[in-house]
C-alpha cells in the first residue's frame, strides 16, 4: 500500500531517467495525470500516453534526452508538499525553481499548472514538486 502517489510516481520517474530508460510506465490517477500533462507543456518529458485497460489504467510516458549528449531534460524532481507536512504558496511568495529556470508544480483551486501561470492568473496553491 502506497500512502503518497506522487512521491511515487516522481521517484518511478527519476528511476527511468538515472537507468536511461526510454519509457516508464506509471499507474494512473487524475492528479498523476495533470502533472504529466503540465510536465509535457513545459518540454520535460517527449510524449505521454493514457492508457485506460485495467481498471486502474497507466500513464506512458516517453523520456526526453539531448539526442548528441545523452542528457535527460529533467536534470532533478523532488517532492515538496508530503501527506505529513503540505506546503503552500500565495501569489506574493511564489517559489523561484533554480532561479527562474525550472519550474514548480503547483495545484490550485482551477487544476494543476506551473508556477509561471499560476502567478500569471494570480492564484496560489499546494506546491507539488520542483523540476529542472
Amino acid at each position: 500500500m502506497n500512502t503518497d502517489t506522487i512521491a511515487d510516481y516522481l521517484t518511478r520517474v527519476r528511476n527511468a531517467i538515472k537507468a536511461n530508460h526510454r519509457v516508464v510506465e506509471i499507474p494512473a490517477s487524475n492528479i498523476k495525470k495533470e502533472i504529466t500533462k503540465v510536465l509535457f507543456e513545459k518540454g520535460y518529458i517527449a510524449n505521454y500516453k493514457f492508457e485506460d485497460d485495467t481498471t486502474q489504467g497507466n500513464i506512458k510516458i516517453a523520456l526526453k534526452y539531448n539526442p548528441i549528449t545523452k542528457v535527460p531534460a529533467i536534470r532533478s524532481i523532488s517532492r515538496v508538499s508530503k501527506p505529513g507536512l503540505r506546503k503552500y504558496a500565495g501569489v506574493d511568495n511564489m517559489p523561484r525553481v533554480l532561479n527562474g529556470l525550472g519550474i514548480a508544480v503547483l495545484s490550485t483551486s482551477r487544476g494543476v499548472m506551473s508556477d509561471k501561470e499560476a502567478k500569471n492568473l494570480n492564484i496560489g496553491g499546494e506546491v507539488l514538486c520542483y523540476v529542472y
